[in-house]
Formats: C-alpha cells, structure tokens, sequence
C-alpha cells in the first residue's frame, strides 16, 4: 500500500485528490495539510511513501520548492509536485529543489496515478506538458537569459534607470544596453516594459 500525504492550501483540491487516491486499491492517504510549514514538521515525525505537494501557499508562507528541499534533505518521502503552475522557472525550482514528478493540476486521472505509483518506486513522474517544456529549453539554450541578463531585468522591473543599473552591477552604461539589446532579442519584444511584461508572462520573473 502506497500511503500519500496532500499539502495543498485548496480544500476543494485536497478533496478531488483525496477521492481520487482513495477509488485506488494499492494507495491511501494518511495525512492532509494546508500549509507547506505543516508538511515539514509532519514529515520529521511520521513516514509516507509520496507526497502531493503545491507550489504555491500564499504570500508570507514557505513554497512548495522550499519545502521540498528540505524534505529531500532530511530522506523524507518523495516529493510530486501538482500544481496550477507551468512555467520554466516554477517547473525548474522544483526539480532542483528535488521533486520527483511534477504534474499539472489538469493532469488526467489515469496520469496522475501512475505519477503516484512512478513516485513510489523512486522513478521520475514528469507530465507530458512538463517535459514538453523541458525538452524545448535543452534545444534552445541560447533563448534562455543569461545569469547578469536576468541581473539586468530584475532591476529594470524594479523601477532602475540604467544609470542606475550600472552603477549596481559594477558595469558601464554601454553593457546594460547590451544586455537589454539580448533580452529584447531573446523575448521578442522592443521596450523596457515589454520585457518586463513577457519575463512575468513565462515565469522567468515573479507576478
């Protein structure tokens, strides 16, 4: 028997999910939470096989991410990330937090269970859609910003002029305009605000 643990902060969704778990004949849930920091501190006193965990919490409390990092610090069950969240940087945080699978909540039910299972045996679970994703980013490198582009976006989204860039990163006036002259390329767009704009609408920037 497969016992699952469901940290979600939707009831509804714990609910479908608990349903879906229960219909099955080889797997239980035996745990239930709303908050990420409740999973943690569950995990550190009880065992589980796999753990259904959101991304997302609400502002002020620790991620999904987060706290599967710690779980798979500490030899805690597997981590399969479900959640409403597709994009590079989400899809990205988890895997290198150590997550196992990561679904989308739309996943097929058939799919989802064999995640589950997948999970279990310690195999990796990565919906279609997922490494959709995935493969398209190994193909395209070049199209992914670079470390000091992202440096060079994040100041602009906070309001920096690129004098002010400049003097923040150490670097003259003309590299920003570089810089920015790639991400520009690499988005697809002309303007300071468009990037911002389509660097949030792919997730390579929080809302």
């Amino acid at each position: 028997m497969i016992d699952v643990v469901l940290a979600d902060d939707h009831p509804v969704v714990r609910a479908g999910l608990s349903a879906l778990i229960q219909a099955q004949d080889d797997m239980q849930v035996v745990a239930e939470m709303d908050t990420a920091e409740e999973l943690v501190r569950w995990c550190a006193t009880h065992t589980a096989d796999v753990v259904l965990l959101d991304l997302r919490f609400g502002a002020g409390r620790l991620s999904g991410a987060d706290a599967a990092r710690t779980l798979v610090a500490s030899g805690g069950p597997a981590v399969l990330v479900i959640t409403t969240y597709g994009s590079d940087a989400d899809i990205l945080a988890a895997i290198e937090a150590g997550a196992t699978g990561y679904l989308l909540k739309d996943a097929p039910t058939d799919e989802l269970m064999r995640a589950v299972r997948a999970a279990a045996a310690g195999q990796t679970a990565l919906g279609p859609a997922i490494q959709q994703r995935l493969l398209g980013r190994v193909r395209a490198p070049s199209l992914a910003p670079t470390e000091r582009e992202l440096d060079v976006l994040r100041l602009v989204a906070a309001g920096r002029s690129n004098e002010e860039i400049a003097r923040e990163l150490f670097v003259s006036r003309a590299t920003v305009k570089t810089h920015l002259a790639h991400l520009y390329d690499k988005l697809g767009v002309q303007s300071r605000t468009a990037a911002v704009a389509a660097a949030r609408d792919r997730g390579i920037l929080p809302t």
